[in-house]
């Protein structure tokens, strides 16, 4: 069972006045989806590489497990790893999801994101908390997307003690299952409340390509990748990103 849409409506507006630096979004980040799926197990793969406007090319790999609760609830733990030129970041990463409507009952399907990272190896690097509410419509073929995002880093050396807002949106043509494609966008804003200028904000959008293989015994394996270009000037000029899922 969903939660009821006087829940939904409550968590939601916990999100707007939460407070939880600039580009908080790694090269590796992929759109969240609010659906869920009850027992699921999911073995998951994501990498991700950015050039950024400076020539600096920024990398970022992941691997983690997830498994679906119950019928709202979807949880994922995940290792991540860093390099950015000389440096190196590990860090530990806890995601969870919750699906706070049935799925097409409502004008729109509405979801929540939580997720909390910690680093492994760096003492200075700060932790972070992102939150922020997920929404989805089915148009036919089309699936729409569009997420907004909060992130809060604390601890660390040198953090700053602000809240910054980012958003997520995609564009999804169900052609066949095993091949979809569309688009996809990316976004930093700055502070929540006082956003930057125009041009020190970060907007990324390109093409995408999805899909879904049935293997035997209920196995599946799902992939997604993007190539998202620089929109701002503040953006990287391009950024390569895949996900492949092992679903059991």
């Amino acid at each position: 069972m969903k939660f009821s849409l006087n829940l939904t409506s409550r968590l939601l507006f916990g999100v707007g006045v939460l407070c939880v630096s600039q580009a908080f979004a790694g090269p590796a980040d992929y759109v969240y989806t609010p659906t869920v799926e009850k027992g699921e197990r999911e073995i998951d793969f994501k990498y991700g590489t950015a050039k950024e406007a400076d020539g600096t090319r920024r990398q970022q790999g992941t691997i983690g497990f997830g498994y679906g609760v119950n019928d709202f609830w979807f949880s994922e733990v995940y290792f991540k790893r860093e390099r950015e030129g000389s440096d190196r970041l590990s860090l530990a990463e806890w995601e969870n999801k919750f699906q706070l409507t049935e799925t097409g009952k409502y004008f729109v399907d509405v979801g929540l994101i939580t997720e909390i990272e910690a680093p492994l190896n760096n003492n200075d690097a700060p932790w972070e908390l992102k939150v922020g509410p997920l929404f989805q419509k089915e148009i036919g073929k089309v699936q729409l997307n569009g997420n907004v995002l909060f992130e809060h880093k604390y601890g660390g050396k040198d953090t700053v003690d602000v809240t910054e807002m980012g958003y997520q949106w995609q564009v999804k043509y169900r052609w066949l299952p095993e091949f979809e494609f569309g688009m996809q966008g990316m976004g930093e804003m700055g502070e929540w409340d006082h956003w930057e200028n125009h041009n020190e904000q970060n907007h990324r959008m390109g093409p995408a390509v999805f899909g879904k293989f049935k293997l035997s015994n209920h196995y599946k394996i799902a992939y997604n990748a993007a190539w998202l270009l620089g929109v701002s000037e503040a953006a990287p000029d391009n950024t390569l990103r895949m996900q492949v899922e092992f679903e059991f």
